[in-house]
């Protein structure tokens, strides 16, 4: 079973935005969140990263004969 992915966008009462890729390895997180931080014109200097974007996203390749 896949983990799932999700993307969490938060709103605070002051404003500020506050985007969450959840169930993403590696720089995954950063191509799957580029839209919204464009489309919202977010500063990507604050990004916070999570323990899973120091990990490698693994890939399952099949070998055909």
């Amino acid at each position: 079973m896949k983990n799932q992915r999700s993307i969490n966008v938060t709103i605070g009462l002051n404003g500020e935005v506050e985007i969450s890729a959840d169930g993403y390895k590696g720089k995954s997180c950063l191509e799957a969140s580029k839209f919204l931080e464009d489309a919202l014109g977010l500063s990507t200097d604050k990004r916070t990263k999570k323990p899973e974007f120091f990990q490698q996203e693994t890939v399952a390749q099949r070998q055909t004969t």
